[in-house]
């Protein structure tokens, strides 16, 4: 995993540093121009342009300057803070205004041709390293080189679409204390995955679907389909109030529930079950939701509840999940935006208004004061999707894009994180490796017209790469 530090926490790591600043603004430096030499396609009578600022941001691009000039490059250097309105022409531009740590707005000079490419230091200068939130006009960068570790800027608001390609690169600083928030990457989900035994029996992985409502099965289906593809051995389907629906999938077993006051029954029946998935298209009656809430309160198995079971939660889910059996697994709660406020998610710290505005717009404090609140696992969707540990800690998936953003891809993410958590994974990293396997089967996919059972046709192909960086057995 890669770590993912604030701006804050950034400069504390400087700080702490053991070698002098002029080292690691040198190493910096050198990160930046071997950049600059690969998209540069080499170096001798290339041309470059800087904008440098004043601090560490401008130190790293005026070392990364006498580098490229060793190399050959023809750089022109400008004060970011009063640059030309365009500038000149050139084979490259280097942002090395103003870092993760700017609070302002940065109007940066026009491009003399439009496709010059952009590489940014440390993070595109004008874009928040917090929130992600671009102030001004800043520049669209094809590369950011950031150091030592991610910063929530890259990853998440305007920050995905100014940053481009990002490389990090080590210059010798120590994150391991400080960071408490990280990137998945394919290794850590190989690693999560839970390997089936030879001996496996179809109850190992058993998952129980209670979702829909009579007419209204859509969800349902693709959320058991789902879960079938990721690996569950047995899917039992229930939709309460429907006591036959022949159009589920094949292999799935159907098993009737009353409308009403079905949560008695299920928890009577859980005990060969690994894990129950809630609520996808579940219905928002009052009946619905005293059942949610007591099924979620009561049940001793792995959990996932999406949909219309977060919003029977809604404020009171603290008190749901914190009734739940102390052997219990950590219950994992999938909430897209509007259902991410019902569970509290707007809430904020006392601060004054100008650091309210920026409080409301970190994501990653955000899901983590959620998932304290709750007591649970809480997974927030979005271009770069967010997992929260009631401890803390939160885990940051990149793989999925705009192809995600069609009806049903939430509910086959639910059945996903439902199979494996049948199979074993525990509940933060089932959440974190599902999301990571939904967006890279909606990667591997057609890049228009997408529909969210494509998804499910693509879950073997990922998890065919996923085994194929599992070490084998001795």
């Amino acid at each position: 995993m890669i770590p993912i530090v604030t701006p804050d926490q950034m400069a504390a790591i400087d700080a702490a540093a053991t070698e002098p600043v002029e080292v690691l603004i040198d190493r910096a430096g050198r990160a930046v121009a071997r950049e600059a030499l690969r998209l540069l396609g080499g170096g001798y009578g290339r041309r470059v342009v800087v904008l440098e600022g004043k601090g560490n941001n401008g130190n790293d691009g005026r070392a990364a300057t006498r580098h490229l000039r060793r190399r050959g490059v023809r750089v022109a250097e400008f004060d970011a803070a009063s640059p030309p309105s365009t500038l000149p022409p050139t084979d490259l531009v280097i942002d090395a205004a103003y870092g993760t740590g700017f609070r302002g707005t940065f109007h940066a000079p026009r491009l003399a041709d439009p496709a010059t490419p952009v590489l940014a230091v440390d993070i595109p200068s004008g874009v928040s390293g917090l929130t992600g939130t671009a102030s001004g006009d800043p520049l669209r960068a094809d590369v950011t080189v950031t150091f030592a570790a991610l910063k929530p800027g890259l990853l998440v608001g305007d920050g995905p679409v100014y940053a481009g390609r990002i490389v990090v690169a080590d210059i010798g600083l120590d994150t391991s204390t400080a960071a408490r928030s990280h990137l998945v990457e394919a290794p850590d989900v190989a690693r999560w995955l839970p390997q089936r035994p030879f001996d496996a029996h179809k109850w190992d992985e058993a998952v129980w679907v209670v979702a829909g409502s009579p007419g209204m099965t859509g969800a349902a289906h693709l959320c058991t389909r789902a879960a079938q593809r990721a690996g569950a051995g047995y899917v039992r389907l229930s939709t309460p109030g429907l006591l036959d629906d022949p159009a589920r999938p094949t292999e799935a077993v159907g098993h009737p529930l009353p409308e009403r006051e079905w949560s008695h029954e299920l928890l009577g029946s859980l005990d060969r079950f690994r894990c129950l998935a809630l609520g996808p298209g579940l219905g928002t009656s009052p009946d619905s939701a005293r059942a949610v809430r007591s099924t979620v309160a009561r049940a001793r198995i792995a959990l996932v509840v999406d949909g219309d079971g977060i919003t029977a939660l809604g404020s009171d889910a603290a008190y749901a999940l914190r009734d739940r059996p102390t052997d219990s697994p950590l219950a994992v709660l999938t909430p897209h935006e509007g259902e991410f406020s019902r569970l509290g998610g707007s809430l904020l710290p006392d601060e004054d208004e100008a650091d309210e505005a920026e409080s409301r717009a970190d994501r990653f404090d955000a899901v983590r004061r959620v998932a304290a609140h709750t007591g649970g696992i809480v997974l927030l969707k979005g271009p770069t999707t967010l997992v929260a540990h009631p401890h803390g800690e939160v885990l940051a998936v990149t793989t999925g894009d705009e192809r995600l953003a069609t009806a049903g891809t939430g509910d086959v993410l639910t059945g996903v994180i439902a199979a494996l958590l049948a199979g074993g994974a525990e509940p933060f990293g089932a959440a974190a490796a599902g999301a990571w396997i939904h967006g890279r089967a909606g990667g591997l996919a057609f890049a228009r017209g997408l529909v969210a059972g494509d998804l499910i046709d693509h879950l073997p192909l990922v998890f065919a790469e996923l085994d194929d960086r599992v070490p084998p057995s001795p």
